[in-house]
């Protein structure tokens, strides 16, 4: 019997299914600002595609679960991220994706709850530690795999980063899952791509149901990195011929 397919759950704006990177998604709800959900998770800002198309690329046989908890413009309560995470581990995911944090302290213990109650779920959770030294959450929170822009780093390498005062940080390329005939200036870039790079690695590593710590997830993803970030055969053949990988 084959393995049975990492479950990612992406918390953003939603997912445009019809987009070449995409394909079919397991799941998708979208929460509102009330709190009710619906069954419509397109997605008209673009951010949460290019999210699950740098995760795709990694891992083209996980199953995607798309929460959309913002529309038209990146904002979101966090009563409402913490639905999602909840919505998340509700439905088994493996991995949950976050590209996307706040820097209101206040919001700490909220989300310090949700990410206990996700791991004690076998879920894992992915986010933005800092940028331009400002730390976010719950990415600067024990228990998430923390994430880190790296501009020098190639794009489909992730690295590992020990700290003297903290835990260790993953870093990673912010560049975007490269459109044929598109121009790279139209493309989104930036942390929220690297975070989406780690995940689809550890997508790609790790098994479904492994109930992964951070800790378990960091130390593989300096194996990969000593391996020299090489993405194996059948990983390759699922990217477009014109995507950039370096192997």
């Amino acid at each position: 019997m084959p393995d049975e397919p990492v479950r990612v759950a992406v918390i953003d704006s939603g997912v445009n299914v019809t987009h070449p990177h995409i394909g079919p998604v397991a799941d998708g709800v979208t929460i509102r600002p009330d709190g009710s959900f619906s069954p419509d998770y397109f997605d008209r800002l673009g951010h949460g595609t290019a999210v699950s198309a740098a995760i795709r690329e990694r891992a083209p046989g996980a199953d995607l679960l798309v929460v959309k908890v913002f529309d038209w413009t990146p904002t979101a309560s966090v009563e409402t991220l913490v639905s999602a995470i909840d919505w998340a581990a509700r439905q088994q995911a493996d991995l949950i994706n976050l590209s996307l944090g706040t820097t209101l302290p206040g919001h700490a213990r909220l989300l310090r709850q949700a990410v206990d109650d996700a791991s004690r779920a076998g879920v894992l959770l992915v986010a933005a530690r800092a940028h331009d030294g400002v730390a976010y959450l719950p990415g600067s929170l024990p228990g998430v795999v923390p994430v880190e822009l790296d501009s020098g780093c190639r794009r489909l390498d992730v690295t590992v980063e020990d700290h003297d005062d903290g835990p260790p940080t993953c870093r990673a390329s912010g560049y975007p899952r490269p459109m044929p005939e598109a121009s790279s200036e139209n493309e989104l870039s930036g942390l929220s791509l690297a975070v989406a790079n780690v995940t689809g690695m550890l997508a790609r590593e790790l098994r479904a149901g492994e109930r992964a710590s951070a800790t378990t997830a960091i130390d593989l993803l300096r194996r990969v990195e000593a391996a020299g970030n090489q993405l194996d055969a059948s990983t390759c053949r699922h990217c477009h011929p014109n995507c950039g990988n370096p192997v």
